[in-house]
């Protein structure tokens, strides 16, 4: 029930959201993952908050980190460390939507970060992982710069 409810609310939220095309990387504040710095995801095994004054411009948004040797990995191979569905929760990509995320609920699977709106629905997206990220993808494909329907 309290699941059912949850996806109600989340559902409801994301049809509220405007009609204007999403941006292909999530972002909040103009800060891609909400200030996240995604390669500390990796290197620290947790989320930690970027600093602003450690960021850079990539694929259309501002990303920051929380040392100069994040931010130098990252230049050399932003796509090892960019969360997948260009930040976007991965159980809503998985039901073909866009939706935001928390840097709090996330996973690394197989080398690559996945964010969930939060940790409630990371729950709900762990107990069918592989088969959430299969159609997360396909539906990717479909709707990386679709406009919200």
């Amino acid at each position: 029930m309290k699941n059912s409810l949850l996806l109600t609310v989340l559902a409801v939220f994301i049809g509220l959201q405007s009609n204007a095309q999403q941006p292909e990387i999530f972002s909040k504040n103009s800060l891609a993952i909400n200030g996240y710095d995604p390669v500390a995801y990796f290197t620290e095994g947790k989320p930690i908050q970027g600093n602003d004054s450690l960021n850079i411009e990539w694929n259309h948004a501002k990303w920051i980190f929380s040392s100069k040797a994040n931010l130098d990995s990252f230049k050399v191979s932003p796509e090892k460390y960019v969360p997948q569905f260009g930040g976007y929760c991965a159980y809503g990509m998985s039901r073909g939507y866009k939706a935001p995320t928390d840097g709090e609920a996330w996973s690394i699977v197989d080398g690559k970060l996945y964010l969930n709106y939060n940790l409630e629905v990371r729950q709900i997206w762990n107990k069918d992982q592989e088969q959430a990220i299969t159609k997360a993808h396909a539906n990717w494909k479909e709707i990386k710069h679709a406009k919200k329907e």
